[in-house]
């Protein structure tokens, strides 16, 4: 048996046991994952290859994804090879010895994935991707039902914890539970607080039963440092590799992750779910056109995808492409609008349409489906922000860090509150907690830097220790360069803002830009030169403000006389006392 081969098998046996203990999220990621796989090359014979070709055969293979190895994404993938990641033991070789059961009668072909897929898509009520993975006919607008009662309340305690515990412990320690029975245990044992003896539970369950996406993603939500995924005792398996990817991601390691999920891409090379995680990596990285690029083509490919779209709205946003927005809006509305990330695509539209009300309306729905909706929390503190609504807005920031103490921009929102609100101090303290998480966002020290900047701290030294940290992490809006500049002329180190100075000038030559940063630039330059005595120097810099029009024209035609007139050595009025 191929290593492909093994991989289907798994999966497939994986799905119907999944299904049959109506773990339907965690079966639906498994047979997104068979879909995925690379078909094994056809037979090299062609005349064989067409005499047995069947009409059922024909069929199946149009049902395969197989137009979407055209795209040019992919084509960049493989062409640059596997990347070189430690990885655990690629198909065919595990260390997990659990019985895989027969294929029970479903042929080794697309159709057969296909079906798995589409019953996955029906049993988590995703009723036009189910068609759509058919290709059958569209089905008739089913019912919607408002949902009302106490989704939007507080989680209830749930009074059968410490027996349910009891009893599952009990069969732990007989050895007379399943890889199942461990993974409720663990979940249990997280709604505790017991979280080191549910990481222990968990991992005895994943390593028992690998394909169980679910335990794998509660085993992941206990991992909130390096330290604790480190210290894991998980068996090889590939499904490892999978975890290990999703685990980066979260923990903001996302060069790390983004070479994980291109290594898997060798075998799952179809597979959706890989594709939405490359796109959210890129994007998270800031290479906003290669995620819109590889989302576009998930869109393409799944036109009824509702899963990491709201990633994809949060790209549209930062880029400020309305149409495109609306038009993703208007469609996970026909789609789903019951869905968390339906609603948070809509209110992102709202959003840039300046209509913030209705934002936050749309955000809290999200959050009526689903409370623990990280970035309607976060996304919903920034709306209140705009509305000016800052109690609000704190509000739904601390209840994002509640949900998750490692999301940096609802420490950098609550810091952006409390300076709205003239508490530099407090605002300092969320600062450097979102820098310490996301230490390689220029975004989050030049905020800390213009904090230390403002009036009531007036701490320049500090803050221009910030704004050294955002030029060297990569600062694409120049700000901290001439922030730079501009502090160390005040302080009077002359060469120090002449070098900022310089650095500016030519990120902004290289970037094509102009405008006023430009034209302080030069005129600190030549009057650094000339204080130096660097004439021909400061004569390039002041030759290039004759370019410009209206009063810097007039400034550097008298700075270039004084210039002239200080090379020919003779004793003349301060002209460029006037000019200045």
């Amino acid at each position: 048996m191929t290593s492909k081969e093994t991989y289907r098998c798994e999966l497939r046996a994986a799905i119907r046991q999944l299904g049959d203990r109506c773990l339907y999220s965690a079966a639906k990621w498994a047979a997104e994952l068979v879909v995925g796989i690379e078909p094994d090359a056809p037979p090299s014979s062609s005349s064989s290859a067409s005499s047995r070709a069947t009409p059922a055969s024909s069929s199946a293979s149009r049902l395969l994804p197989h137009h979407r190895d055209g795209s040019s994404f992919r084509r960049r993938l493989r062409s640059g090879g596997a990347p070189d990641v430690t990885a655990t033991p690629i198909a065919g070789v595990s260390y997990v010895s659990t019985p895989i059961p027969d294929d029970d009668g479903i042929d080794g072909g697309g159709a057969g994935d296909c079906y798995l897929l589409a019953k996955s898509y029906f049993d988590c009520r995703e009723y036009r991707r189910a068609a759509h993975a058919l290709r059958g006919e569209k089905r008739k607008e089913e019912e919607m039902i408002e949902l009302e009662g106490s989704l939007g309340k507080s989680d209830a305690v749930n009074s059968e914890l410490a027996s349910l515990e009891r009893e599952l412990s009990k069969l732990r320690r007989t050895g007379a539970i399943d890889s199942f029975g461990l993974y409720l245990y663990g979940i249990i044992l997280r709604d505790k607080g017991c979280e080191n003896l549910a990481i222990t539970a968990l991992v005895e369950s994943v390593n028992s039963y690998p394909w169980n996406w679910s335990a794998w993603s509660e085993l992941q939500s206990l991992c909130t440092t390096t330290e604790i995924l480190d210290n894991l005792n998980l068996k090889n398996h590939w499904m490892k590799d999978f975890f290990l990817a999703s685990a980066y991601q979260e923990l903001k390691m996302h060069e790390e992750a983004l070479k994980r999920y291109e290594c898997l891409m060798g075998i799952f090379r179809f597979s959706d779910y890989i594709q939405a995680q490359i796109a959210t990596a890129h994007y998270n990285l800031r290479e906003l056109d290669e995620a819109e690029v590889i989302f576009e083509e998930l869109l393409r490919t799944d036109p009824y995808r509702v899963d990491s779209m709201d990633i994809y709205s949060n790209l549209l946003y930062a880029k400020e492409c309305f149409s495109a927005l609306s038009f993703l809006a208007h469609r996970v509305f026909l789609t789903d609008k019951y869905r968390p990330e339906s609603c948070c695509i809509i209110a992102n539209y709202y959003s840039l349409k300046g209509q913030h009300e209705k934002s936050v309306l749309y955000f809290r729905r999200a959050l009526k489906l689903n409370r623990k909706y990280l970035s309607a929390w976060t996304l919903m503190g920034h709306e209140y922000v705009e509305m000016k609504n800052t109690p609000a807005a704190i509000d739904a920031y601390r209840k994002a860090v509640d949900i998750n103490p490692r999301d940096y921009r609802a420490w950098y929102g609550l810091g952006q509150t409390y300076e709205m609100m003239g508490m530099p101090f407090y605002a300092l303290y969320y600062f450097r907690k979102s820098s310490y998480l996301q230490p390689n966002d220029a975004r989050l020290w030049i905020a800390m830097a213009q904090c230390y900047e403002s009036a009531p701290l007036q701490m320049l030294e500090e803050a221009i220790k910030c704004y050294t940290r955002a030029a060297n992490s990569n600062d694409r809006e120049g700000i901290a360069l001439h922030q730079l500049a501009k502090l160390h002329s005040v302080l009077g180190h002359s060469e120090r803002a002449a070098f900022y100075y310089k650095k500016d000038l030519e990120r902004m030559e290289a970037e094509e830009r102009q405008g006023p940063n430009m034209i302080e630039a030069l005129l600190f330059l030549v009057r650094h030169c000339k204080a130096e005595k660097r004439f021909e120097e400061a004569e390039i810099y002041c030759t290039r403000l004759l370019d410009y029009t209206g009063p810097e024209r007039e400034t550097a035609r008298t700075l270039l006389q004084g210039l002239k007139t200080a090379q020919s050595g003779f004793p003349s009025m301060d002209i460029e006392h006037f000019a200045s």
